[in-house]
């Protein structure tokens, strides 16, 4: 078993202690950090040395920066660290009230492009090591994220090409639609972009670490909680600045001054999406149980402690 699955393992079975760490590993400073520096923690944790604190760094660095299937150090850009810099102006953007259809498009397209590289980049890839990227995976990919940069427009499709000019109807298109919406679209976005967990297994380990198989339950049961987890995470994030933003409409101040609502929206919503983001991480464990009447049966005998383990990826 990976060291980071290990880490996991050891600290990080609590909701409390899961948000302590990732608080601490979405340090966007560990982005700084080269290869050759994320190599030497690697090898300093693969080594089996007994560590100090003065050794914390390695651990942030390898479980922040390493995929714990692979070995390999992550793209830059989808790092955990990296998601509130890159993603925090895209939902910023997209949930503006354009003035036409083709800036909704492009945003969501930035949007939906940039969550299916980062769900991509942190599967689960146990059963895919030394295999390439099959274009069935590339196409289902392409196609989730068409087809969410289309949902995501459709409030401002709807109000631009029906020339909706009722304020009702613009309150429920603009602040109301677009909370189910982008949580639907987020999980949407984990299921496509990862179905090749569900259909091929994921590797699922003992209570020893020892590798027992594959086993597909496993696989859906990662995805799914991967999918719920960022539907919370955009689900919230788009569900705090609009409902403020309906409340703040009422008060004196913002009638007086309707142009401060914008910038109040705006900064609400990157604040809550880099609050919700170790959070929505924190949900599930990072080391996946799955009990042992749930798996498939040449995998039963394998969980003598009543459950086996699997990297849920993120």
């Amino acid at each position: 078993m990976d060291p980071n699955l290990l880490y996991w393992k050891s600290q990080g079975q609590s909701f409390p202690s899961r948000l302590r760490i990732w608080f601490n590993l979405l340090d966007p400073n560990s982005l700084l950090s080269s290869d050759a520096e994320i190599q030497q923690a690697r090898t300093l944790l693969e080594s089996g040395e007994k560590l100090n604190e003065k050794d914390d760094h390695a651990w942030s660095l390898s479980l922040s920066s390493v995929h714990a299937d692979s070995g390999a150090a992550l793209p830059l850009v989808f790092r955990p660290p990296a998601l509130l810099p890159i993603s925090a102006p895209l939902v910023v953007a997209s949930f503006l009230p354009h003035s036409g259809v083709k800036p909704a498009l492009f945003w969501q397209f930035l949007l939906q492009s940039y969550s299916a590289g980062f769900n991509y980049a942190n599967r689960n890839s146990s059963s895919e090591q030394g295999h390439k990227t099959s274009l069935k995976q590339i196409l289902l990919i392409a196609g989730s994220v068409a087809y969410a940069t289309c949902a995501g427009a459709v409030p401002q499709i709807v109000i631009y090409r029906l020339g909706i000019s009722s304020v009702p109807f613009q309150i429920f298109f603009r602040s109301i639609l677009p909370i189910p919406l982008s949580a639907a679209l987020a999980s949407f976005n984990v299921f496509t972009v990862r179905s090749e967990e569900s259909e091929t297994g994921i590797q699922v380990f003992d209570s020893s670490g020892n590798l027992v198989g594959l086993s597909k339950a496993a696989g859906e049961k990662a995805v799914r909680d991967t999918a719920l987890s960022r539907a919370a995470l955009l689900g919230t994030t788009a569900a705090v600045p609009n409902l403020l933003g309906l409340l703040l409409q009422r008060t004196r101040l913002f009638q007086r001054s309707s142009m401060l609502l914008a910038p109040v929206r705006h900064m609400s919503a990157a604040i809550v999406l880099g609050l919700m983001i170790p959070v929505s991480f924190s949900l599930f464990p990072q080391l996946g149980t799955i009990k042992k009447e749930n798996l498939e049966e040449e995998l039963q005998a394998a969980a003598v402690d009543g459950q086996l383990f699997y990297h849920r990826g993120l």
